[in-house]
């Protein structure tokens, strides 16, 4: 017998911005997203975790955040950086350690799940720092856990140019009914965005509305997909590479 798909829809950069605070917590409440991943260090994330306490079936992870990097010309340019991802372990383990006590004092307990900014975990040598931190948490890491991750759903392709046409109700459908069996996290970035600084603007109003969409609601339905989060999931550590 095949096994079913389940879907985890998470919704990075929660705390960001007040903007994409209301937009997360809009395509929960009325769409399709089933968690979050919080970014501590910002203003606006006492702001967060207070809505997303009140939000039940939400599950909130940790959106570890060491810096952003925008695209310019043929490299990369530094926006902001909090701690150089190749600064040695023992700096990487203190900032974590960091973000994780913060995560405590907003939130009140331990994150569902870990990921970061720009996936910078995926490379050493926050990876080790990281995949440790989530086996004493007892926490999925992306990219490294049970979940498959999908990051199809993204408005721009790889060097930052506009891609509209990825975020619509009928390119959503499209990537549901690929997804494969077993569980996966679709990774997205909804919010509103008059005060956010980032090249990944004008595309997040568009995620809330095609999250919110009826049309990707009844597709759910239509395939069989079951929505879950991360804690309803019961997904946990796993060191899947």
């Amino acid at each position: 017998m095949t096994p079913p798909r389940s879907l985890i829809v998470n919704a990075d950069d929660l705390g960001r911005t007040v903007g994409i605070n209301r937009g997360v917590i809009e395509a929960h409440e009325h769409g399709i997203v089933t968690s979050a991943s919080l970014m501590v260090r910002w203003p606006a994330a006492p702001e967060a975790a207070s809505s997303a306490r009140g939000c039940l079936g939400l599950a909130v992870g940790l959106h570890l955040d060491f810096g952003e990097w925008i695209r310019r010309g043929d490299g990369w340019v530094a926006r902001y950086e909090v701690v150089p991802t190749s600064a040695d372990a023992a700096l990487v383990r203190e900032e974590v350690t960091r973000q994780v006590n913060r995560f405590r004092e907003l939130m009140g307990r331990d994150p569902t799940h870990i990921d970061s900014h720009q996936h910078v975990h995926r490379s050493e040598p926050v990876r080790s720092v990281v995949l440790a931190v989530a086996a004493e948490l007892g926490v999925h890491v992306r990219h490294f856990g049970a979940a498959r991750y999908c990051g199809a759903f993204y408005g721009q392709d790889e060097k930052g140019l506009p891609l509209p046409d990825a975020l619509g109700p009928e390119a959503a459908v499209r990537l549901l009914c690929e997804l494969r069996p077993g569980l996966t996290e679709l990774c997205c970035h909804p919010g509103y965005t008059d005060d956010l600084d980032s090249d990944y603007r004008a595309e997040r109003p568009l995620e809330v509305r095609t999250l919110c969409s009826a049309r990707v609601r009844e597709a759910l339905d239509e395939l069989g997909i079951r929505l879950v989060s991360f804690a309803s999931a019961g997904v946990s550590w796993s060191h899947g590479a």
